[in-house]
């Protein structure tokens, strides 16, 4: 996929693409969308997308080629990092790897296969990300692999459980500034989510 495309002057030098506002979209949670218009809506938009890229205030999705930059993430003063593809068989990074950088590392170890229940993972790492970014000159990045579909359902499910969006208004908000493509089983529990949250079930059960 084009969008998947990685241009070789970035592998030299990452950029950190920022935006000026975040304004949800036209849905709210009182209609929530079929998984097929979600699945529409993530393909009808394709932004141009780098190494990382600011998708809210302060928070970055990004791949594993700025999760090594160390350099990079310094000077755009990131002081949280969720790494979605942890362990030795992933990105390895680890809490060693940033040991000489005044950051916070969280890992989560997630496979991109529709099987993988990554819905264990969104309160969790919602909340993570919250108090991130409520601490003094919190900056978070959350990355995988590419930085369109781990990382991007993470960063979806904390916008819908801690700034109370709906799937689609946080889908279209994350695009405005990235391109993302959570695969059909993260989607799926995302939409999940999205229904739970609209009968007010799991908020009240697991507040942000």
């Amino acid at each position: 996929m084009a969008r998947n495309s990685l241009c070789s002057g970035d592998l030299m030098c990452p950029r950190i693409r920022s935006a000026s506002s975040w304004t949800p979209g036209s849905w709210s949670r009182a209609g929530t969308l079929s998984l097929e218009e979600l699945r529409c809506l993530l393909w009808k938009h394709t932004p141009p997308m780098g190494h990382v890229d600011e998708v809210w205030p302060n928070l970055y999705v990004g791949d594993l080629h700025i999760a090594r930059d160390k350099e990079q993430l310094s000077r755009t003063g990131i002081s949280h990092v969720v790494n979605a593809v942890a362990g030795r068989s992933h990105i390895d990074t680890g809490p060693e790897f940033y040991k000489d950088l005044p950051m916070h590392y969280y890992g989560v170890e997630a496979e991109d296969s529709p099987n993988f229940d990554l819905s264990i993972y969104f309160y969790p790492v919602a909340r993570h990300i919250k108090a991130a970014l409520n601490s003094p000159r919190g900056k978070v990045l959350v990355h995988c692999g590419m930085g369109i579909s781990r990382s991007a359902a993470l960063v979806l499910a904390f916008l819908m459980i801690c700034e109370d969006m709906s799937l689609a208004d946080a889908i279209q908000t994350v695009l405005s500034h990235r391109g993302i493509c959570p695969n059909s089983g993260f989607l799926k529990q995302l939409w999940e989510l999205d229904l739970q949250l609209r009968r007010g079930k799991g908020r009240e059960a697991e507040p942000c």
